[in-house]
């Protein structure tokens, strides 16, 4: 595992900060507090190369190869700052008969919450260890900041990927996006069931994922373990959709069947989301 190779020049250009996350010299500009805030396709593309950015930072804490405390390594890390519970631009309710509120608000609320909780408590461990010098605590805090850390990245995108169905949740994607997965999958039935399929194979808790190979231009379905982001799966694979499969985020409502819950959440998915940033990333 291995910490973040930004050196101190570029550690001052990397902005995070619509995740909470940033380091010093980039300050944030306010979030408008309206959890009904619907987002402009700019906001949507700006916020997600800082979801992008977050999740390269995140897949360096896996990489073996990259362990060191060197200098740039030192004042990138220390550069970075607590996060914050993002709002949703929608109500906890909005996307019943699919997700209950009930579940919206704890996941939110208590799940999402305490991955922020857990990794701003990290951090600030792993300050305090850098500043004593004691490289056995930073070491050990790395699994602590990666998994609570990929939690934060990871429901951050998950509730972009969601919308009431009178807002267009569940409509098919157009363009684009729609032209590539005809190309890649068949046809969006047949995405639809291998995301699916893959979900519900997914043992214990994880994630499943559409995602874009932005090297070979293709569109991927792939699974992470627990709270791994898609990019610990390769560095050229931008998120388009991802699907929470934790039981945090079904079982109130479907019990132990989660291929039901994959069924239904299709009924409230924002394809519109995931258009933006295929169309940003693959113009």
């Amino acid at each position: 595992m291995g910490w973040f190779q930004f050196g101190p020049k570029q550690a001052q250009q990397v902005k995070i900060s619509g995740l909470g996350l940033k380091f010093k010299g980039t300050p944030e500009k306010p979030r408008p507090a309206s959890p009904t805030v619907k987002f402009s396709p700019f906001v949507h593309c700006r916020r997600h190369t800082r979801l992008l950015q977050s999740s390269m930072a995140l897949r360096t804490l896996i990489t073996r190869k990259s362990l060191g405390l060197g200098l740039g390594v030192s004042q990138s890390v220390r550069g970075l700052q607590t996060v914050s519970l993002p709002d949703l631009p929608y109500d906890y309710g909005a996307l019943e008969p699919a997700i209950s509120g009930e579940i919206m608000k704890l996941h939110h609320q208590k799940h999402h919450q305490t991955y922020i909780t857990n990794y701003n408590k990290a951090l600030e461990q792993l300050h305090e260890a850098m500043e004593k010098g004691d490289s056995s605590t930073v070491v050990k805090l790395q699994g602590a900041i990666k998994f609570n850390g990929g939690g934060h990245v990871n429901h951050s995108i998950f509730w972009k990927n969601l919308t009431p169905v009178h807002e267009g949740g569940g409509e098919p994607p157009k363009g684009s996006l729609g032209w590539a997965i005809d190309t890649h999958f068949g046809s969006m039935e047949a995405l639809v069931a291998k995301i699916n399929s893959e979900g519900a194979a997914v043992q214990g808790s994880g994630w499943v994922w559409l995602g874009l190979d932005k090297d070979l231009k293709k569109l991927v379905v792939e699974t992470t373990a627990n709270q791994d982001p898609l990019v610990t799966k390769g560095p050229n694979l931008v998120p388009l959709l991802g699907i929470d499969v934790w039981e945090h985020a079904y079982y109130l409502q479907y019990k132990n069947v989660r291929p039901d819950y994959l069924k239904n959440v299709w009924k409230v998915i924002d394809w519109k989301y995931a258009s933006e940033v295929y169309e940003k990333e693959c113009p």
